[in-house]
């Protein structure tokens, strides 16, 4: 499963290289396959109005310390920032920049098409098995 995941995710950095939403300096990235786990997992587990870095860590199922390095590279590439948290004055919130929105946008359809892809190659029956089963196994089940 771990090799289906890194094929599938080498795809998704493949189309988003050759991605004209992706910023241009992340698609460069990407075409000299020098896009590592970080802006992925932010991808996966960030949602759109924000998050504290604990609560992607919780989400992504890895440690606060590995999700705030994580959030350093992603924020070093400009795809995320730290806001004020509206409920807790103390606390930041990771959420998107303009830049990191468009990467969101190129991902979505990286992955699309990479499911696309995948099901062509499966056939639709044992996609639909295989999203059942990540489904179930995501929610503990």
């Amino acid at each position: 499963m771990g090799r289906a995941l890194e094929r599938f995710d080498a795809r998704v950095r493949e189309l988003i290289s050759a991605s004209a939403e992706a910023p241009l300096a992340l698609s460069n990235l990407a075409a000299r396959d020098q896009v590592g786990a970080a802006p992925i997992h932010i991808t996966r587990h960030l949602p759109l109005g924000g998050a504290r870095v604990t609560e992607l860590a919780r989400r992504a199922g890895t440690t606060k310390q590995s999700m705030s390095t994580l959030v350093r590279e992603c924020e070093a590439w400009g795809l995320v920032t730290r806001a004020p948290d509206p409920h807790d004055a103390r606390a930041r919130r990771i959420v998107f920049t303009a830049a990191g929105l468009d990467w969101l946008a190129a991902y979505k359809v990286a992955v699309t098409q990479a499911e696309s892809e995948f099901q062509a190659a499966v056939g639709e029956a044992v996609t639909t098995v295989v999203k059942l089963g990540l489904e179930a196994y995501g929610s503990g089940g």
